[in-house]
């Protein structure tokens, strides 16, 4: 990916746009503004798919297309590739998200059709740079829990060590840190092996 707080960042941008005069405006327009447009396609499903193929940081889509809207799309995009910035566009000045569609598309930004240049380019580099944010926090979160799981494997484990040998809290934890180090593998996958030794205890997955 690239950096999206550079204001001289060449981004990868992905764009759905039906009317083919229309798409070709577009193109033409992201590329004077610096960006690289990696695919330039005309309905929500060649966009879901090219998203797929290139990962693009943002994907631009019209809202009305002829074989799905990009609102559909755009939530198989936000479905399938977490992260990557979704702009929706439209010149349809009665078309809203509603607060459901505005979580499953994942759409970081809504812009009217047609949209002057500048406004254009802010609004996919303060999209990316959000979409990069919340798949930071996404990644933060998940290792958080993987740690505080593996926390709770280890405190179980030396408790089973201490009720067999008899030994302290602290020689618990360092034969489950020699039996790490001494098999080169991460101390809480020592620790499950502990728990599946007790008798009783389930089958591992």
């Amino acid at each position: 990916m690239t950096a999206p707080h550079d204001i001289s960042t060449k981004l990868r941008i992905l764009l759905a746009e039906d009317d083919a005069g229309s798409r070709g405006t577009l193109t033409e327009v992201l590329i004077a503004l610096g960006h690289d447009v990696v695919a330039a396609v005309s309905s929500g499903v060649l966009a879901a798919e090219k998203a797929r193929e290139m990962k693009p940081d943002a994907v631009l889509l019209d809202v009305h297309m002829p074989d799905g809207s990009g609102i559909e799309a755009a939530e198989v995009i936000s479905r399938t590739l977490p992260g990557i910035a979704v702009i929706l566009y439209s010149g349809d000045e009665n078309v809203t998200l509603s607060d459901k569609e505005a979580v499953t598309t994942g759409a970081v930004a809504f812009l009217p059709k047609p949209v002057p240049p500048k406004m254009l380019d802010s609004t996919i580099r303060l999209a990316v740079t959000r979409a990069a944010a919340l798949r930071m926090a996404r990644k933060d979160a998940t290792e958080a829990k993987a740690a505080l799981e593996a926390r709770k494997t280890i405190e179980r484990a030396k408790g089973i060590l201490m009720r067999r040998t008899g030994c302290s809290e602290p020689e618990a934890y360092r034969i489950l840190q020699r039996s790490s180090q001494d098999r080169s593998k991460p101390m809480v996958e020592i620790a499950k092996a502990v728990l599946e030794s007790e008798p009783g205890a389930p089958e591992p997955s």
